[in-house]
């Protein structure tokens, strides 16, 4: 597990104690050091990060002010020397609130508290992306769940798609364009390859002559798409 994070500080020495304190810490991975909140915020705005050493005290834009236009994923760490800013910082849902001069020891526990936070907030977000692993759609008359995990490949016909799998069970069909069902499946593990096929990329072992194979079926891989799929496969592919 690694956090990436930024220290902001107007204060040159306190940033560089921050800074050798962080370099000690396996999990943390310091993508930058700011003077100012205006400085990091082109930066932070580009490249968003876990965590945030923040400052309060701090000319043009307080640590406060910028706190409240942060991301709500983005947890801070408040360091002042100040610590009648203790209660505003937990308004803003900071993570720790670490007064000056602070210790190797208030900084590492913090860090801690950082990790288990942020490490239990992506276990959530997994097991929540795997159980929404599924879709349902309309096929004669009735919804038809279908787990995404079971999917080889769809093809367009018409006015239909015709949802194929690889555990056996019968195909289903539903009144549906190519870019309907396309635009609810999760990116790049679902590819077009062709106007009239997405494939599941997970589940392809052999592809000959531009064309995927699948038991004794050939799906093309047409000049629209190659470059996408290509690009997907060049980066799974050792030469």
């Amino acid at each position: 597990m690694s956090i990436n994070c930024v220290i902001i500080d107007d204060e040159p020495l306190a940033a560089e104690l921050l800074l050798s304190y962080a370099k000690r810490i396996s999990y943390l991975n310091v993508k930058g050091t700011f003077n100012s909140a205006i400085a990091a915020m082109r930066e932070l705005r580009e490249h968003p990060v876990d965590l945030i050493f923040l400052d309060i005290q701090m000319p043009e834009l307080s640590g406060l002010e910028f706190a409240r236009i942060l991301p709500p994923q983005t947890r801070i760490i408040f360091t002042t020397a100040f610590n009648q800013y203790a209660i505003d910082g937990y308004k803003v849902n900071a993570m720790d609130y670490l007064l000056k001069p602070i210790s190797y020891d208030d900084f590492l526990q913090a860090c801690n508290k950082a990790l288990e936070y942020i490490t239990s907030q992506q276990i959530h977000t997994s097991n929540k992306e795997k159980a929404d692993r599924f879709i349902f759609v309309k096929s004669e008359y009735k919804l038809v769940r279908i787990n995404l995990d079971d999917v080889l490949y769809i093809e367009g016909v018409k006015d239909y798609v015709k949802i194929y799998f690889d555990n056996g069970d019968k195909p289903v069909m539903s009144l549906m364009n190519m870019k309907r069902i396309e635009e609810s499946l999760p990116s790049p593990e679902f590819m077009r390859t062709h106007r009239s096929y997405i494939v599941n990329m997970m589940k392809v072992k052999v592809i000959d002559r531009l064309r995927i194979v699948f038991d004794k079926v050939y799906i093309p891989i047409s000049d629209s798409y190659k470059d996408e799929v290509m690009s997907f496969l060049d980066s799974h592919t050792l030469l």
